[in-house]
């Protein structure tokens, strides 16, 4: 079964992660762990302009694959195949994209709960990849 595992580095990230290995199977799991990061900035001047805007960028992007790797490698020490995938672009699209690619048979995605008004104004990351997913979506609420 691979399962694609959306994280936001957020409590429920790790919260997420806990439970796809505590209640899928490990024989024949393939985790992939996904991090969609902002797209770059779209404004005039940033591809001609100064490079520490775009230094800065591209150490958020390390840093982000970093953490990615270290989910990947906490998978992997539980005995479960894993790997990470650090892309940039539109978060519920860049989500169901990555999913449609591996072939999931699973989208995990966090919630952070913060209710409907919040959701009608800001959106909802886990609403939309329901919405819009061709494969089954767990949610897995933020306890914090």
């Amino acid at each position: 079964m691979r399962v694609l595992v959306a994280v936001d580095f957020s409590a429920v990230s790790e919260v997420s992660l806990q439970t796809v290995r505590r209640l899928l199977p490990r024989e024949g799991l393939d985790v992939v762990v996904v991090h969609v990061a902002e797209p770059d900035p779209a404004f005039v001047g940033w591809e001609t302009g100064p490079d520490t805007v775009r230094d800065q960028v591209a150490e958020g992007l390390r840093r982000e694959r970093r953490d990615v790797e270290h989910y990947v490698a906490t998978c992997r020490a539980d005995g479960i195949s894993a790997r990470g995938l650090t892309v940039q672009g539109p978060t519920v699209e860049t989500i169901l994209a990555e999913a449609d690619r591996i072939d999931a048979d699973l989208i995990v995605v966090g919630s952070h709960g913060h209710g409907a008004a919040y959701d009608l104004a800001i959106g909802s990351i886990s609403a939309g990849v329901i919405r819009k997913a061709t494969v089954p979506v767990l949610v897995v609420k933020d306890v914090a």
